[in-house]
């Protein structure tokens, strides 16, 4: 009865969520109460387990609010502006070198995690040029959102400090071992762009002619950097670039917590660009609206996770499935749902892949004698490149509005390829041993 009450909770949040019924926050908070009180639990037990979740994810809550912020101030003072403002003047008018330029573009705009402060630094300043080169817009957000993607395995991202939450992990040292194959991964998405590049000029090839030739002169116009990139002029450049690097190499080295690193520097960030308190105070406010979401959303997840994990719920609900399940499928469970993670993507959001999916197999699998990282890990490849597939990414719905794009399409465009290169991050990650 407890399996079923707890399937019931989690399919009622689930619903919920991809109906956009209410908010991850109500969702992940009410039901779970709802479900413990039918389960049998007291309002006592309830808050008891609301204090064991809430206590093992505060610390990331912490290293959320600083990092946003932090990234934040350096999206304004323009710290990505001049290496993005490079990448693009290097181009020159060639597909082959804007299909690679856009991968790394997208990837220094996605530092701050943000994937809307991407998609407004990227497609402002790359559609210009895609369009007077004839590009397809379409290759412009599979190659952003891509690369994007990838990005997103930084702890301060949202789909690790969600995996974090889940297994009470600080999300760097969650993080750590994924190094290596994000820079793999950054790597492989160069030969899918130049594949990619190869196709679209072979498409414009068979084009009917322009009837006045690109010259140089408007090309450069059209790449006017200033007017189409939505970044700050940049400012002490050096200073916040050594500072930026200094936090990026103390969370790496972990010899204090994530959380403190990005504390200090965002005192340190406000204090050498902002010598005013009332500018300092300026641009918390302007970050704090998404700093405070995620960190509520990762206290509902606290909460949520507290519930069900102290009522027994989740413990009975994958007992029950593993009673149902072919005992072979166990052992390999976490890999069969990385591999179909980026579908996954089309059919359920961030919110309820990691917290109603992702807990139940790392259950069935922990039973089976496979390591909770390992399962996080597998769950976590396959799923993360299609972050920027999916309909129920606000991120991505801003994307198409400012390329003038349609879902559909982009789907269609862009679905295999990712699908198809999260499938071959996964197995390389097998083969390296993280899953």
């Amino acid at each position: 009865m407890l399996g079923i009450i707890g399937f019931i909770t989690i399919i009622t949040i689930v619903g919920l969520l991809l109906t956009e019924k209410t908010s991850p926050i109500t969702a992940l908070i009410i039901i779970p109460i709802v479900g413990a009180l039918v389960a049998g639990s007291s309002v006592h037990d309830i808050g008891l387990y609301f204090n064991e979740g809430a206590q093992k994810v505060f610390p990331i809550v912490i290293m959320f609010i600083f990092a946003i912020i932090y990234f934040g101030i350096m999206n304004d003072v323009g710290l990505f502006t001049p290496m993005i403002n490079k990448m693009i003047a290097l181009s020159h008018g060639s597909i082959q070198s804007v299909v690679i330029g856009t991968v790394f573009i997208a990837a220094i705009a996605h530092l701050d995690g943000s994937g809307a402060s991407t998609f407004l630094i990227t497609i402002p300043a790359l559609l210009p040029l895609y369009r007077r080169l004839r590009m397809s817009p379409y290759l412009l957000l599979l190659l952003v959102g891509a690369s994007a993607s990838i990005m997103n395995m930084l702890p301060w991202a949202g789909p690790i400090g969600r995996a974090s939450a889940l297994l009470s992990m600080n999300p760097t040292d969650l993080w750590r071992p994924l190094v290596p194959l994000q820079i793999i991964a950054l790597f492989m998405l160069v030969p899918m762009a130049i594949l990619l590049g190869i196709r679209e000029k072979r498409r414009i090839a068979n084009l009917p002619a322009l009837t006045q030739p690109l010259s140089q002169t408007v090309f450069n116009d059209h790449i006017d950097i200033q007017t189409t990139l939505a970044c700050a002029k940049p400012q002490k450049l050096a200073i916040n670039l050594l500072l930026t690097l200094s936090v990026i190499g103390v969370l790496v080295w972990g010899i204090i917590p994530s959380g403190f690193v990005f504390m200090i520097g965002v005192s340190l960030a406000l204090s050498i660009n902002y010598p005013k308190v009332a500018d300092q105070m300026d641009r918390i406010k302007a970050h704090a609206p998404s700093a405070v979401l995620m960190g509520c959303i990762i206290l509902a997840a606290g909460a949520f996770l507290g519930i069900l994990t102290g009522t027994k719920m989740l413990q009975a609900l994958a007992v029950d499935i593993v009673a149902i399940l072919p005992t072979a499928m166990l052992p390999y469970l976490h890999i069969i749902i990385g591999i179909l993670g980026a579908p996954f993507e089309l059919i359920l959001n961030t919110d309820a892949y990691y917290f109603a999916l992702v807990p139940i197999v790392e259950q069935i699998t922990s039973s089976v004698g496979i390591s909770p990282q390992s399962s996080i890990y597998a769950m976590i490849i396959g799923n993360i490149l299609g972050t920027f597939i999916s309909p129920f990414s606000p991120a991505l719905w801003l994307g198409l509005g400012l390329a003038d794009l349609k879902m559909g399409k982009h789907i269609r465009y862009s679905f295999f390829w990712i699908w198809g290169l999260s499938v071959l991050l996964l197995i390389i990650a097998i083969l390296l041993g993280i899953v």
